[in-house]
């Protein structure tokens, strides 16, 4: 027996809870702490219910996802569709063969030399065309009519002369009479095929120039 009913044989870390201004604690944790929880990371969040860790831009427009869904992509601008792409382009066409049919024809008149003459020099005067205009401006006439411009790979806003001689190939292919214009038709084709399947609105001439890209806006 002790004075003031102290019982030493009563553990408060022993099999009963310790009490302490009337609560009590659990076995072991004489003080009351519980184990230290991870919440999520909800409240507060800058980003909107996203959980600790995860990457605030992942899901966000412009932010790694591609083209084609409707939205303005990082600032750049919306992919154009096939259809705008070839008005454009039958307008910048018109402009530079238009004055070298006038000029050979005055000096060929119907002969043989009026076609090879349109073959040759129309097919450099397109390639020089489109590669000035893109490198320097960003654009060409038809785009500008249309709201368009080229964008290089990444967003870049001109393209380098080499990406605008791979993603006007076919243009140059036009310099060798006959086989030239199949292969050039050939490769138009195939250019609509593939820009009018990708999500992205990327032609193969596109995607073989490095990603470029041609944006409203």
């Amino acid at each position: 027996m002790t004075s003031g009913g102290y019982d030493p044989n009563r553990n408060p870390q022993g099999d009963e809870p310790y009490s302490q201004g009337g609560q009590q604690y659990p076995q072991g944790e004489p003080y009351g702490q519980q184990p230290y929880e991870q919440q999520p990371y909800s409240q507060g969040d800058p980003y909107g219910q996203s959980q600790y860790g995860q990457d605030p831009s992942a899901g966000q427009p412009g932010y790694g996802q591609p083209y084609g869904q409707g939205y303005t992509y990082a600032g750049f601008g919306t992919p154009a569709d096939l259809g705008v792409r070839i008005g454009a382009r039958v307008i910048d066409t018109l402009i530079v063969l238009i004055p070298i049919n006038i000029i050979l024809r005055v000096v060929y008149g119907s002969g043989s030399g009026f076609f090879v003459g349109v073959s040759v020099l129309g097919a450099i005067a397109l390639t020089l065309y489109f590669v000035l205009m893109e490198t320097q401006q960003g654009t060409t006439l038809g785009k500008k009519l249309l709201g368009l411009r080229v964008l290089g790979p990444g967003g870049a806003p001109k393209v380098t002369a080499e990406q605008s001689l791979k993603r006007n190939l076919y243009t140059i292919v036009y310099v060798v009479p006959c086989l030239g214009q199949i292969a050039s038709i050939a490769l138009m084709i195939y250019m609509m095929i593939t820009l009018s399947q990708d999500p992205n609105k990327q032609g193969w001439h596109d995607k073989f120039a490095g990603g470029t890209q041609v944006v409203k806006g």
